[in-house]
């Protein structure tokens, strides 16, 4: 198995099989081949380590030493993805929705019986297909809808039906908005920058990466892929102060360059030791959200070609889904910059500020208070705490030390999760997530459970 692009640009798990000569030899059997190697495979691993294609060859490909050459893999064709017997799509909403699952996808010739999830969708996909049904169709249609409806014809009726029955709106685009003015938070950022109010000095909300960047680095060609990703982005540029009634974005200059530390551990006995005192001091040093800049860098040499780079932000200008925009984006513009090349990211459409006045004006007045009763309604009555048999007293004020338990699912058990799982419609995320609240349930006796889990939260394209 190797991890390739797919058309859309995204990493893919492609395998390639060589089989019996009766087995698949014919071309019209790839896909049921396909079909019958993810359906096997799938009660025997997770999910993410279950190949999106299947493409059958006569002999693996061997360089002139006797090794695999992964160069001379082919890239799969349409036939090499799981999918049912062809049917074409049918009707405008059919095959417009089936562009949008070719394009989300990688692949072509979607056929109308065709299932999202077995085509190679996932939790995220489903999200990103959903944001396009609201621009194409200018519906909105519940993520349950695609679970219980995953078929390219299923899913065209459910949005037929919304569109002739009852005319929901769809939220208006977001436009960008002027800069002279004052600019607003939106509403996650308003809740971290009220934590902060009580903590200033916390650092619960920062978000630490780091990269291990072996060989060579062009540090001219480093320095300049952070200046730029730091001017492109007005969020990783924006600060927070306090106004007369409400806190207020005032954003940094895009000719301000990204704070960078540099250490050179070269030839110091103990670096290992120096280099995780390091991490630990750059993931624990507090932001100022109203100086900024609230993402900062460090470059620790450890060798001529061996070097740690620690990038650290806080969650207030970042989230998990940004941390693949901003890898993708900086690996691309440090090859572009190695090669003596200009920039080659598109410009942004919008920026984060936008969608923040765009959130404040769509959800706002009655939609707003409708959204925020359903969130009183089913949080009435929830429990303050979860009554856990504890070795310990709780303390008085909540201090976030934790770590993690690992816990490991064997094959047998999977398989019967995936199982499971089906049979119900769900995901096995939301199988074991059901788990998980039994288990709490029976250890702390509460019948009544509240349970949170992130989201991407990137329900419209124009924010991916």
């Amino acid at each position: 198995m190797v991890a390739r692009d797919d058309r859309a640009g995204d990493k893919r798990l492609v395998a390639y099989v060589v089989c019996r000569p009766e087995v698949g030899a014919a071309e019209a059997d790839g896909a049921a081949l396909a079909a019958a190697l993810r359906a096997h495979l799938g009660g025997l691993l997770p999910d993410y380590m279950v190949p999106a294609a299947f493409v059958r060859l006569e002999a693996l490909p061997l360089t002139p030493n006797g090794k695999l050459d992964r160069k001379a893999l082919p890239v799969p064709d349409d036939e090499a993805y799981a999918r049912r017997a062809y049917e074409a799509p049918q009707g405008e909403i059919e095959m417009l929705l089936a562009g949008i699952w070719e394009e989300l996808l990688g692949i072509e010739r979607i056929g109308r019986h065709d299932n999202f999830f077995e085509l190679g969708g996932h939790s995220l996909l489903a999200v990103r297909l959903l944001a396009r049904l609201t621009q194409a169709f200018a519906v909105e249609l519940p993520l349950a809808t695609l679970f219980a409806k995953p078929t390219l014809a299923d899913l065209a009726l459910s949005v037929g039906e919304v569109l002739n029955g009852s005319g929901a709106q769809a939220a208006p685009a977001i436009m960008p908005v002027g800069r002279a003015g004052a600019l607003a938070l939106s509403y996650s950022q308003q809740r971290l920058w009220f934590l902060s109010q009580l903590d200033e000095d916390s650092t619960n909300y920062n978000i630490p990466l780091g990269w291990r960047l072996r060989g060579r680095l062009d540090h001219a060609a480093w320095r300049r892929s952070l200046d730029q990703l730091f001017a492109r982005h007005e969020a990783l540029r924006s600060t927070f102060v306090a106004g007369e009634d409400d806190p207020q974005v005032e954003i940094l200059s895009a000719d301000t360059r990204l704070p960078v530390v540099e250490d050179d551990l070269r030839g110091e006995p103990d670096a290992e030791v120096l280099l995780s005192a390091l991490c630990e001091e750059e993931a624990r040093t507090p932001f100022d959200l109203a100086r900024g800049p609230l993402i900062r860098g460090r470059l620790i040499r450890l060798a001529d070609d061996d070097h740690v780079f620690l990038l650290t932000q806080h969650h207030i200008v970042a989230d998990g889904w940004s941390m693949g925009v901003l890898m993708r984006e900086l690996s691309q513009l440090y090859r572009a910059f190695t090669a003596g090349r200009a920039d080659p990211l598109p410009p942004l459409a919008i920026q984060y500020p936008d969608y923040a006045a765009w959130q404040r004006q769509w959800l706002s007045g009655e939609r707003l208070q409708r959204q925020a009763q359903y969130w009183r309604d089913s949080l009435s009555g929830a429990p303050a705490r979860l009554a856990l048999p504890t070795d310990r007293p709780r303390p008085a004020q909540q201090s976030f030390a934790g770590a993690t338990v690992p816990l490991v699912i064997d094959a047998d058990l999977t398989r019967q999760l995936k199982r499971l799982s089906r049979q119900h419609g769900t995901t096995l995320f939301m199988t074991i997530l059901a788990a998980w609240a039994a288990v709490l349930s029976r250890l702390s006796g509460q019948d009544d459970l509240v349970i949170g889990v992130p989201s991407a939260n990137r329900g419209r394209r124009e924010i991916e």
